[in-house]
């Protein structure tokens, strides 16, 4: 089956679309007055972000660093920075010595997290998603800081219900889930007992090619594997999408800080996402299990109507990871584990 979605061929072709500011995020990366240090940068999403305010800061003509922090144990990924004149700084962000040597600047994005391998090495977990949180807050705290959190603080939610907005009580699931919500309320401290400007991005799930639940479920039906269907719902954005809000972001620092839920507006049925896959594909789909009533869902609606619809609608999505997929695209090679409904992870 062709679609209308152009094919896209390669990584270096993805990362630019990946990459590529709006007029919004140009506009935004002008008002910045000053630096801007992305911590933990070697991410999955945090290359392309870096990459993005480096062009917007380039398309802006403002005096602006980018610098990215991290321990870049992913062979290239600092060279690809540096290359498009991004300052990197190597370090491990648990050591005090190497916090307390970066540079200063007025703008932080911290992406720093610790998901998968938490079940197997949980004090870990706790040190790189709550004390490091605390020491970096602390180290930054007359600057504005856009911190990722996750939309797994939340309870699970009944999927007729739209998912759970700001104004949910947290209800974490597992450790891992546990210790994001601490990430939070370290954050929180740090910004009322300093004044520090913060917002928390609760974010699930962003997708792009290489990675995400859509690539999960699309390989899954090309392999011809069953998809679980306990989880049956599921709230995803296009990656591109999710860095354009957190460099727009800064403008809603405040203290006590902004909490921003960071989706797509659209409720998706797994079966539907599998079925959809399976017509690309041409195979019939296999599944395990039923449908739930409950689901992580995460309502973006205040999102929405600040920054706008995301650019790519989940039809697209599908129909673009199914090219990737079909095309023998390389991915991450990192399972989301989206299914997982004990929090274990």
């Amino acid at each position: 089956m062709i679609g209308s979605q152009a094919l896209i061929r390669s990584e270096a072709e993805l990362d630019e679309l990946l990459s590529q500011p709006t007029p919004q995020d140009i506009e935004a990366v002008s008002r910045l007055n000053g630096d801007l240090i992305l911590l933990g940068v070697a991410g999955k999403m945090g290359p392309t972000l870096a990459l993005r305010a480096q062009r917007a800061v380039r398309e802006a003509g403002v005096n602006v660093r980018v610098i990215g922090v991290s321990r870049f144990s992913t062979p290239g990924s600092r060279s690809l920075l540096e290359r498009a004149g991004i300052q990197t700084e190597e370090g491990d962000l648990l050591d005090p010595n190497v916090l307390s040597a970066l540079p200063d600047a007025p703008n932080v994005i911290f992406m720093m997290g610790r998901k998968f391998g938490s079940t197997g090495d949980a004090a870990l977990t706790w040190a790189m998603n709550v004390h490091a949180p605390a020491a970096i807050a602390e180290r930054y705290k007359y600057s504005r800081i856009v911190a990722f959190s996750s939309g797994n603080v939340y309870p699970l939610t009944p999927i007729v219900s739209g998912g759970a907005t700001e104004e949910t009580a947290p209800g974490p699931v597992g450790e891992y889930a546990q210790t994001v919500l601490g990430r939070e309320r370290t954050f929180e401290y740090v910004s009322g007992r300093n004044g520090t400007p913060i917002v928390l991005l609760r974010l699930n799930y962003a997708v792009e090619l290489r990675y995400g639940v859509l690539l999960d479920i699309g390989t899954a039906v090309l392999e011809r594997r069953p998809i679980d269907l306990r989880m049956g719902a599921v709230n995803v954005i296009w990656q591109g999408d999710a860095n354009s809000v957190s460099l727009r972001s800064f403008d809603l620092c405040s203290s006590p800080p902004t909490i921003l839920n960071l989706t797509g507006p659209e409720t998706l049925s797994v079966r539907y996402i599998a079925e959809k896959f399976a017509l690309y594909f041409g195979v019939e789909p296999r599944f395990d299990g039923e449908e739930g009533s409950t689901a992580l869902l995460n309502n973006a609606g205040r999102c929405h109507r600040l920054f706008g619809y995301p650019t790519h609608t989940p039809d697209e999505l599908i129909e673009l990871t199914a090219k990737w997929i079909g095309s023998g695209g390389t991915t991450h090679g990192k399972p989301t584990h989206f299914e997982a409904r004990d929090g274990k992870f």
